[in-house]
């Protein structure tokens, strides 16, 4: 059996891909107990996180292996495998232990070196536990994987690399300051009261906001919660729970709103947040953002003077071709430039105030145009620049105004409405914008060493794995031989009658030295090959010399997973 991994995340898949592949609670223990049932694994485990859809099995056949888990995760995400396939990514073997032991210590994260990862994988090893659906090689392999990624926190400095991505996204909100000067005092409104969610309701305690109040689908739970922020040592701050059906008053009071759910709809719509906003900017939200759209086209509303507008009346040229096409002033040397002579001179008729007759200017000669043409050139020449190649003059930008609401979405799929973003008076930071800023976060120079330590522990994992896999055939062997010294004791023992109790001692000891010790060198060796990388085989070639019973072998290979599941903690 060997290990397979085939997943999705923000590194192979655009978040609008991930978002629609989400997988919730239900659909997880699904997917897992699917996927033993199906004939290529005998182990499975789901590792589903905001930004990461991987699906863990021990399997028998590469190719099939890989073939059913896409059909699975395409089955239960609900997206298309020709729509999911291009963006999904497969490991095997030592290169799907390097995968979880690099997504453990924070080295493929989003925020690089963020420990929330560690949790994430821990309640992914109980799930498929509780489901019976990790057997020895999954659980060995994520219990190990915790170990890494606890082990690389605590020999390198990976923290000052990363982060949680509730802190990171809250440093976009507060646009790259201190987040403790931006929440000191402002009110904070956080929706859902699971992991994420509790973790950003603590984390803006600790930053010093004014009131956090948790709303949840369960009321219970955003009850304790909030007692928790209330009681505790380092989040003691004014906290309180609402129902979900209060969001909306809330909303309106809330200067802060972080919200991460397993709701498959939107919570917050673009409506409902504009309406929140509206009394505190002094205007309609959607009207402003409506501006700031316009503004950032470049179609900024049209003053009285000196553009395209309905005063250019009797203008010769086409404006609005004009106007669109370079942005200048119709006045200006570029709006002329090109032109033939004859709207040349028409043009400047207008501009003067004069009136050209259109028909008799088309009539000129050809000398005429000649000498236009002429006294132009040497206009440019005079100023040093030929019009066309000037630089265009910037439009003007409405600016937006300050932010009087924030919202931080950590939801898969999203919560909040993405057409937030255009409201002028908000500030949105979602998963999709997180990916964007986090492309250009700083690295630690920590990061090379955790990567050394993923690399010597997936050395380390391999050996014992295949260490592992030829201990059953060494104890089938042993047994063997156990089996032909007592059957060889019992024929003397018939052969000599006379011998007394201590005399068969002495011999029974003699032979079983003489066999344990022409086993030991190379039962010890076979180890040491089978651990190396490519030593698989040496399981099978020790069963084929002394022509082993694969049943027996196999009886033993449960009996030490039996023995291994009551030693492993719970």
């Amino acid at each position: 059996m060997s290990l397979l991994v085939v997943g999705l995340s923000h590194r192979s898949a655009p978040v609008s891909v991930l978002e629609r592949a989400a997988l919730n609670a239900d659909a997880q223990v699904k997917l897992v107990q699917d996927t033993v049932a199906a004939e290529p694994a005998t182990e499975a485990a789901v590792l589903a996180t905001c930004n990461r859809i991987e699906l863990y099995a021990d399997v028998d056949k590469f190719h099939a292996g890989v073939a059913e888990l896409s059909t699975l995760l395409a089955q239960h995400s609900g997206v298309g495998l020709d729509e999911l396939t291009p963006y999904l990514y497969v490991h095997y073997e030592d290169r799907a232990v390097h995968h979880l032991f690099s997504v453990a210590c924070g080295l493929d994260s989003m925020v690089v070196g963020e420990g929330q990862i560690l949790g994430q994988i821990k309640d992914s090893l109980a799930r498929a536990q509780e489901l019976h659906t990790a057997g020895r090689l999954l659980n060995d392999l994520f219990q190990q994987a915790l170990r890494v990624g606890k082990r690389a926190h605590s020999e390198t400095g990976i923290d000052r690399a990363g982060q949680s991505l509730v802190t990171f996204g809250l440093e976009q909100l507060a646009v790259g300051g201190a987040v403790e000067e931006w929440a000191a005092g402002r009110r904070a409104l956080v929706i859902g009261a699971g992991s994420m969610s509790s973790l950003a309701a603590a984390t803006l305690a600790r930053a010093g906001v004014a009131e956090v109040v948790v709303a949840n689908r369960t009321f219970e739970r955003a009850e304790r919660l909030a007692r928790i922020l209330t009681e505790g040592d380092d989040t003691a701050v004014s906290a309180r729970a609402v129902p979900m059906a209060a969001v909306p008053d809330e909303l309106t009071r809330a200067d802060v709103v972080v919200s991460c759910t397993g709701a498959t709809g939107l919570v917050l719509t673009a409506e409902s947040v504009a309406q929140a906003v509206e009394g505190r900017t002094g205007g309609d939200a959607a009207e402003t953002a409506d501006d700031a759209a316009r503004a950032s086209a470049g179609t900024a509303p049209s003053p009285a003077t000196g553009t395209a507008g309905a005063t250019e009346e009797n203008c010769p040229l086409d404006l609005a071709a004009v106007q669109g096409s370079t942005g200048f002033s119709v006045h200006g040397e570029a709006a002329v430039a090109g032109l033939d002579a004859a709207t040349l001179e028409q043009h400047g008729a207008w501009v003067a105030g004069g009136a050209v007759d259109r028909r008799e200017t088309a009539r000129r000669s050809p000398e005429a145009d000649a000498e236009l043409i002429t006294a132009l050139a040497a206009t440019a020449a005079s100023v040093g620049r030929i019009p066309e190649l000037r630089r265009p003059e910037p439009v003007a930008v409405i600016p937006r105004p300050a932010p009087a609401l924030f919202l931080l979405d950590l939801a898969m799929p999203r919560d909040i409405d993405a057409a937030v973003h255009r409201l002028a008076g908000v500030r949105l930071v979602d998963i999709e914008s997180l990916a964007d800023a986090s492309a250009d976060a700083p690295m630690a120079a920590d990061v090379d060493q955790v990567r050394r330590i993923v690399s010597d522990e997936v050395a380390a994992f391999g050996a014992a794995q295949r260490a592992a896999h030829i201990t059953p055939t060494v104890v089938a062997l042993r047994t063997m031989a156990a089996d032909v010294v007592a059957g060889e004791i019992a024929r003397l023992d018939g052969r000599l009658p006379g011998l007394d109790e201590r005399q068969r001692g002495e011999i029974r000891q003699a032979v079983h030295r003489v066999v344990d010790k022409l086993l030991h060198a190379p039962t010890v060796r076979v180890k040491q090959l089978a651990a190396e990388p490519g030593g698989a085989g040496y399981a099978d070639a020790l069963r084929t010399l002394f022509d082993l019973d694969p049943e027996t072998v196999a009886a033993v290979s449960r009996a030490v997973d039996s023995t291994d599941e009551k030693d492993r903690p719970a």
